[in-house]
């Protein structure tokens, strides 16, 4: 709800509003749904869909990622845009119309730089919750920005939105400690590998010389290297390159890479299957915490009657700033 007006009741509250439409027509309609199966039954009807055609799968019209999970559909913002894709149909980047969905922004104003934090704000507008959701990269843009011209685009105080800045910085400081934390620790375990591997090499007969060479296979083979990945450059140098990348990308992109196959996500990335495994295993664990926190957050808004969604009062001030 916008900000300043008070929630409808409990009922009207579960409803999202959604904008459908075909892959390849332009015609939108708006419906407002309270779960997955209720929106594809209600885009069936206004979108004529025969029946014959379904299952329908609906996808986001930004990027073609299939929403088929109701959690993960609690969090997207109202007026997100979905295509209904009927049997056999695929999503594809040049259909008519896709774009951002979750703001109705124009291709130039989203590529640009200049012009992406106006594209973030806006989502903050919609929903404060969607901070969990964005990269560290989004949340610095935010913090970024002159105060006067956030306040301007958000419509609020400049007060309020100190505030706002405040609790930016304080979400990407946290996410900074739990990399260092994650960081010493694994640290620490190499060190007691190391210490173990020389004692036990010191306490080893020099017979058996052989043993290494029946461990070396453990990973993807060199062979293997025909997989594909649906991953961006950025996200893959990210992965690579970052200490705990799962807490460096925003949602949707971790999403992404839980739909790789450990295999084709290996093979990318250069790494043994274990390894690959064991970072989406991360990056698993990080999308299920942000979406409880979002889920939890909108359990709350319903529970308070008569207050303002997510008041900006309650944000905590940061304790420190950079």
């Amino acid at each position: 709800t916008p900000w300043g007006v008070p929630e409808r009741p409990l009922m009207a509250a579960r409803l999202k509003r959604c904008v459908v439409r075909r892959r390849d027509r332009p015609e939108q309609h708006g419906v407002a749904a309270s779960c997955l199966r209720e929106l594809r039954d209600k885009a069936c009807g206004v979108l004529a869909i025969d029946k014959a055609r379904e299952p329908i799968t609906l996808v986001l019209a930004e990027d073609g990622t299939i929403v088929d999970d109701d959690d993960y559909f609690l969090c997207l913002p109202s007026n997100t845009k979905f295509v209904a894709l009927a049997k056999d149909e695929k999503w594809s980047g040049k259909s008519l119309g896709s774009g951002t969905s979750w703001l109705s922004v124009s291709l130039d104003e989203v590529d640009s730089a200049a012009e992406k934090w106006k594209q973030l704000a806006r989502q903050l507008k919609d929903d404060l919750s969607n901070i969990i959701l964005m990269s560290e990269e989004d949340l610095q843009v935010l913090i970024d920005v002159p105060r006067s011209d956030l306040a301007e685009e958000l419509a609020q105080s400049e007060t309020k939105t100190q505030v706002l800045q405040d609790t930016l910085q304080q979400v990407l400081d946290r996410r900074e400690e739990e990399r260092q934390s994650r960081q010493l620790l694994e640290l620490y375990l190499e060190t007691l590998k190391t210490e173990d591997s020389i004692l036990s090499k010191a306490a080893e007969p020099e017979a058996a010389p052989r043993k290494e060479m029946d461990v070396v296979d453990t990973g993807t083979s060199s062979t293997d290297t025909s997989a594909t990945t649906a991953l961006s450059d950025q996200v893959l140098d990210a992965l690579k390159q970052k200490s705990a990348p799962e807490l460096c990308l925003d949602s949707q992109d971790l999403e992404l890479v839980l739909k790789e196959d450990t295999a084709a996500l290996a093979s990318a990335l250069g790494w043994d299957k274990q390894k690959a495994g064991a970072l989406r295993e991360a990056c698993d664990q990080e999308l299920s915490k942000r979406l409880k926190q979002v889920q939890t957050l909108h359990s709350l808004r319903s529970m308070s009657k008569g207050k303002k969604t997510l008041p900006w009062g309650d944000w905590p001030s940061s304790k420190r700033k950079k």
